[in-house]
Order: C-alpha cells, then sequence, then structure tokens
C-alpha cells in the first residue's frame, strides 16, 4: 500500500514552527550568552589585579582609586533600566552586541588615560554598556528557555562571568602581564580586543526569535507601577539589593581581610578568587534541583549559611578561613539565579516584560552593590577593624532572611 506524505509540511517548515525553547539552536545562544557574560566578568574584575601599578604611574591617591572602583556601579544603577526597556524593545540580538561594544570600549580607552579623570570615565563607562549583557541574559534565556531547563540554563550563563572573573585575579599578573611587558595598558587593551571579539561572534551567529520591538509596549513608569504592586516582586527586588550589598561588601574588601589575617598579598589575590571557584559548581546544579515552592525558604536557609560563613572568614584564619570561603562562594552564588527565576516566572514579568523587570532588579541591587563596599569601609575607618563589620553583614542577613521567609510559597503567581 503507497504511503501518502503529509501536504505542505516538509523538515525546514516543522523547525521553523518550533517554539525558540524546543529549537536544538538555543544551545548555541546560551554558549553565546556564555561567551559574553565571560567578557562582561573580564572587564569588571580585569582592574583590581591592577590597581598597584595605575596608582603609581596616574599617581593616584587611594580615595581617588576607590572611586574609580566604584564609579561603574553608579553608572549602572542608572543605566539598567534603561537597558531593560532597550531590550524589550529593539530586542536582544542588537541590544547585546551593543552591550560588548560598549564594554569592549571602556576597557580599550584604559590604554590612553594620562589622569584620574580619564580613568574615571573610562571604567565608568563600563556601567553603561554591562546593563545590557547583564539584563539581556535572563530576557534571552526566558525566551530559548521554559520549565526546568531554564533553571540550568541560568547555572550555566552566570558561569561565564565567574570563570571571567577568575581569569582577570589569577592570571592577569602571573601570565598576561609579564607576556605584555609588564604594562597595564596592553593589558587592557588586550582584554578590550578580546571583547569586541566576542561582540562580533555574537553578532554572526546569534539570531531573535521572533519581531524584535514590541509594539505598543507599556511605557517604563506603567510596567513598574505594575510590577511594585505584587508584593513578591517588591520582595525579590530588596532581597537583591540586600544580597547584593552582602557580596560586593564581602568580595571587593575580601583581598584587604585576608592580608589583616596574615596572608601575603599575592596569596591574598589567589585566595580571593576562591568563592569565584567554589559557586561555579553550585551555579550549574543547585538552581534547577530548587522547585519553586522551596525558592523562599531556601534563600532564607543561604542567608543563615552566609551570614556564619562571613563571620568565620573574619574572625578566623589558616584552614578554617578557606573552607570558609569555599562555602560562602557556594552560598552567596545562588542568590541570583534563584531570584531571576522567580522573576522569570511571575505572570506579570514573563517573556515579554523580562527585559524591563530584569532593569529594575539591577537598578535596584546595585544600589545595594555600591552602599555595601561604601558602607564597610567606613566602618573600618571608624573602629579600625574588620571585626566590626560584623555587625552590619548581621544586619543585613537577618533582613534578608525574613524577607525570604515571607515569600508565597509558589512565589509571584500565587495570590
Amino acid at each position: 500500500m503507497r504511503k501518502i506524505k503529509p501536504s505542505g509540511i516538509t523538515p525546514a517548515a516543522g523547525a521553523n514552527s518550533l517554539l525558540p525553547h524546543q529549537r536544538p539552536f538555543r544551545w548555541v545562544m546560551l554558549s553565546l550568552l556564555w561567551l559574553l557574560y565571560f567578557a562582561f566578568g573580564l572587564t569588571q574584575r580585569s582592574i583590581a589585579p591592577l590597581v598597584t601599578p595605575i596608582l603609581a604611574d596616574l599617581h593616584l591617591s587611594y580615595t581617588q582609586m576607590g572611586f574609580i572602583l566604584g564609579s561603574w556601579q553608579l553608572t549602572y544603577i542608572v543605566a539598567a533600566v534603561a537597558a531593560g526597556t532597550l531590550i524589550d524593545r529593539w530586542g536582544i540580538r542588537r541590544t547585546l552586541l551593543a552591550g560588548a561594544l560598549t564594554m569592549g570600549l571602556s576597557s580599550s580607552l584604559r590604554y590612553l588615560v594620562t589622569g584620574f579623570g580619564g580613568m574615571l570615565g573610562a571604567v565608568a563607562l563600563s556601567g553603561v554598556g554591562g546593563p545590557m549583557i547583564s539584563v539581556g541574559c535572563p530576557k534571552a534565556i526566558s525566551i530559548w528557555f521554559s520549565g526546568k531547563s531554564r533553571g540550568t540554563a541560568v547555572g550555566i550563563y552566570l558561569t561565564g562571568a565567574w570563570i571571567g572573573g577568575i581569569f582577570a585575579l589569577t592570571l592577569t599578573n602571573s601570565v598576561v602581564m609579564p607576556m605584555l611587558g609588564h604594562s597595564w595598558r596592553q593589558t587592557f587593551l588586550l582584554y578590550g580586543m578580546m571583547t569586541f571579539m566576542v561582540g562580533l561572534i555574537w553578532w554572526v551567529t546569534a539570531r531573535e526569535s521572533g519581531p524584535s520591538a514590541a509594539a505598543g509596549a507599556p511605557g517604563m513608569m506603567s510596567l513598574f507601577q505594575r510590577f511594585i504592586k505584587v508584593r513578591d516582586i517588591r520582595i525579590v527586588l530588596i532581597l537583591g539589593l540586600l544580597s547584593f550589598a552582602i557580596l560586593h561588601a564581602l568580595t571587593y574588601w575580601l583581598p584587604r581581610i585576608l592580608e589583616t589575617s596574615g596572608f601575603s598579598p599575592a596569596l591574598a589575590g589567589a585566595a580571593a578568587a576562591i568563592p569565584l571557584a567554589s559557586g561555579i559548581p553550585a551555579l550549574l546544579i543547585i538552581p534547577p534541583l530548587v522547585p519553586p515552592s522551596w525558592r523562599g525558604r531556601f534563600l532564607a536557609l543561604c542567608t543563615f549559611l552566609t551570614l556564619v560563613t562571613v563571620i568565620l572568614i573574619i574572625l578566623t584564619s589558616g584552614s578554617m578561613q578557606i573552607v570558609s570561603l569555599i562555602l560562602f562562594g557556594i552560598v552567596i552564588s545562588t542568590f541570583y539565579p534563584i531570584l531571576t527565576l522567580i522573576l522569570m516566572d511571575a505572570p506579570e514579568v514573563g517573556t515579554a516584560h523580562m527585559g524591563s523587570a530584569g532593569g529594575m532588579f539591577f537598578c535596584v541591587s546595585e544600589i545595594g552593590g555600591f552602599a555595601g563596599p561604601l558602607i564597610t569601609g567606613t566602618i573600618v575607618d571608624m573602629t579600625g577593624t574588620f571585626k566590626a563589620v560584623i555587625f552590619f553583614f548581621a544586619a543585613v542577613c537577618i533582613a534578608a532572611f525574613v524577607l525570604a521567609m515571607s515569600l508565597r510559597k509558589g512565589g509571584p503567581h500565587e495570590a
């Protein structure tokens, strides 16, 4: 008996009819997002290991250097909301290309600076390009992945920034600087060229999943008013602020904390990368395993463990301190992916408005990212010891614990 093929259906047509999260190309997109986040982490972390030669060559004070280090977070706060709207209206492909080019330009311009103002402007520029990547990646994940695979995808792409940071902290002074004649200017230029190359790979390979612009999309203020009325979204925004305050406060001051515990400057720099390394497997394994109904309780547990590890890092030394650094990386790395998944799964956000919601999240969170290191430094100036900072961390962690426990069991979608 003769078989009759269905008319009007070809293999190509069948593939094109698949939704984004059903297409095999989603894994290519995930790889590209990983590369973008690697470039993001590399650019943002690359200045830390080069502080000493920059101070000497540009004749900067520690206060000026501190302002430079925090400048990108200030511009990030302002740019994050605009980046969210841009992504929702212009599409992923063009916006993430603009982010990569801006980050590459930020790193490359540092080759030319001659003083405080030039370095301040070059570093602050990364806070303009950064949100396009860090807000655009979750938007892309929400389009190309669904269900449990979202947790896996979020964990995978986030490792890019952590590995980029590890690359900057561990290889800049030991490999890249000697290779380039110990020139911090050429080091920044190399990292800028690497970021430009990632942007080119993205532009050539990436695809949009559908129409770029959201026709008739509501304005930012309208969306903000809509989101802020949802109780659990308000809690997620505050938890983002508190978790970024903890993460940035400890990681930015970690080398100095370790030096006061007896580490040499070189060993302190290497040890400061331990939380980044230990956080990578946690990013890959934990987010997909946490059921939506347990996300609030899981974050509360992480908050408690974060406080314990911070206390041990500040008060202990030797092997106990190393173990605490490992545990801190495992625990703190899970905050952002879990909070992102809660936003993605909220019906009020969804795929359509994930860019804007992500922009709001980072806008609020980076306030904590800027304030945490500043408050920590102020407390140390006032008391002369990092031990007094424990009270600040305790207050932040207690507030985060209470808020996490108050998240509804099923997440934002439940009344």
